[in-house]
């Protein structure tokens, strides 16, 4: 009988733990590294290409930086044709980090990044919050 009171007390004790708000980009970073995982990422203007042409693009994700203004509407135009979203990534290195593109070191620090211009998602993977995150504000920025 003394030992279920103290139970009690020591569940009533434990703190509340704060769910942080995670923003768009670390939502968009957390929905790279899942689908990456479920093998649902294509990174690079070639396999992004091909999966935009075959309409299985689910997501696309262009940098800002991206050199050749040809690319740029290569990607737009099939993401208007097949009714994907495009979110937009200030640079290339960036998005080669989220996608996996780098060397990971001792520190957990991303070394020798390469560069992606385009990287799609044909496969969330798993449904996750970070997920939900990104959906609602692609609805937003649709409507």
């Amino acid at each position: 009988m003394a030992e279920e009171e103290v139970m009690d007390e020591v569940a009533a004790e434990e703190p509340e733990v704060e769910v942080e708000e995670m923003g768009v980009l670390d939502a968009l970073k957390e929905v790279l590294k899942k689908a990456l995982v479920h093998d649902g990422l294509r990174r690079g203007l070639h396999e992004g290409v091909k999966a935009l042409d075959r309409h299985s693009a689910k997501l696309c994700c262009l940098a800002k930086d991206c050199d050749n203004p040809e690319y740029n509407k290569l990607v737009r135009a099939l993401c208007e044709e097949g009714g994907v979203n495009l979110v937009m990534v200030e640079t290339g290195k960036t998005l080669g980090e989220w996608c996996g593109l780098c060397k990971i070191d001792e520190n957990g620090e991303a070394v020798k990044v390469v560069r992606c211009s385009c990287a799609v998602v044909t496969e969330f993977g798993e449904e996750t919050q970070a997920l939900n995150i990104l959906l609602e504000f692609l609805k937003k920025q649709a409507s």
